[in-house]
């Protein structure tokens, strides 16, 4: 066949000039330019990490932890409230992970809808700039307690920011412990659900007490059985009722408390009304030490007062959320930087996810 263009077995069946290459120099070079492997030999994945003001300690953490560094960005709030980013080095074919809880950090002026409209600016750079993937580091999901309609004409607030982030171009969303496990199903990009579960119950087993944990409502109890299983205790309900939001009322404990070391676990602490109604309403029931745990701290509003005059004697928080200053000393955080280091590190390298857990991360 020398001189003579080879049949592509790409394009087989259909009519292919016979005529000499010479006289096509151009078509003869994209040819073997076809024929050649598709990536440079060599090519190798880049992964690049970027912190958003909302939380830089977590992302700094899970940088150490996998000895990468974060790259340099530039975020600023302009006079008008107007959020700005820039990527001040290439992205260009790199898996660029980007670390924003859309939390407030009131050392860096945010609040948690500029946390937000800081990480769709900065998928949207991202992707601007020929980013090979996004995803979202997302571990505290803003508005995830709005997941259902409540009362009539109200919005599905939880739905809309998953679209408004897919509307962007995240590629993938990394997360911690959503308030419902049926979030995920707003997202058409994968998710990946990671769960502090472990961590939290590996923290309370080294007790060497009576343990009872208390589920604060009908709808955390399967995650506080899975709590209680792992560090061998027992389980208790409280019947709660909300007569309006942020409100909690709680007037009984199902299960039995009296003479034991009580630990509420929720997923949130926001206010801590509801937390603190909790421990009082356990050690009413008889409870001799309460303690609390809890992925995300909010810690909104009065939570800190709240929880000072508590009757807890700690309250363990991870650290996906910065606490505001002037924490009291009753709250304890302990870090889930090498549980989403891992996690980074797997969905980088095409890896399993659920083997963080031994695919026992699914607790809702």
């Amino acid at each position: 066949m020398t001189g003579v263009e080879p049949r592509n077995p790409h394009i087989a069946g259909r009519n292919v000039s016979t005529r000499p290459l010479t006289k096509w120099p151009l078509r003869q070079n994209i040819w073997k330019a076809c024929m050649t492997t598709s990536l440079p030999l060599g090519y190798q994945k880049q992964l690049m990490m970027f912190a958003g003001r909302a939380n830089p300690a977590l992302a700094a953490s899970i940088a150490a932890t996998l000895q990468v560094d974060l790259g340099p960005i530039t975020l600023k709030t302009f006079s008008n409230g107007e959020v700005y980013c820039r990527f001040d080095e290439s992205v260009r074919g790199a898996d660029v992970f980007l670390i924003q809880p859309m939390s407030a950090n009131p050392d860096e002026g945010l609040n948690a809808n500029d946390a937000l409209l800081e990480l769709l600016v900065m998928v949207d750079a991202a992707i601007g700039a020929s980013a090979h993937r996004v995803v979202a580091v997302t571990p505290w999901f803003g508005y995830s307690r709005q997941d259902k309609k409540s009362a009539p004409r109200e919005p599905i607030s939880a739905r809309m920011v998953a679209r408004i982030l897919e509307a962007a171009g995240v590629d993938r969303v990394l997360t911690m412990d959503l308030h419902a496990g049926q979030l995920q199903g707003f997202f058409s990009v994968p998710v990946d659900h990671m769960t502090a579960l472990m961590m939290l119950a590996d923290h309370f087993a080294r007790l060497d007490d009576d343990l009872v944990v208390v589920a604060p409502d009908a709808g955390r109890v399967k995650l506080n059985k899975q709590f209680a299983t792992r560090i061998g205790a027992g389980l208790a309900i409280l019947d709660k009722e909300r007569p309006q939001q942020q409100i909690a009322q709680i007037s009984t404990v199902i299960g039995d408390v009296r003479g034991k070391t009580a630990i509420v676990v929720d997923d949130i602490i926001d206010t801590a009304g509801t937390l603190c109604a909790a421990g009082e309403a356990v050690v009413r029931a008889g409870s001799n030490r309460v303690f609390a745990a809890a992925t995300h701290g909010v810690f909104s509003g009065r939570a800190y007062e709240n929880l000072a005059d508590s009757p807890f004697e700690r309250v363990v928080v991870t650290d996906t959320i910065a606490l505001r200053p002037d924490a009291p000393p009753v709250i304890d955080v302990i870090s889930c930087a090498p549980m989403l280091a891992d996690t980074i590190r797997r969905i980088f390298v095409d890896d399993s996810v659920s083997e963080v857990f031994g695919g026992k991360n699914h607790v809702f």
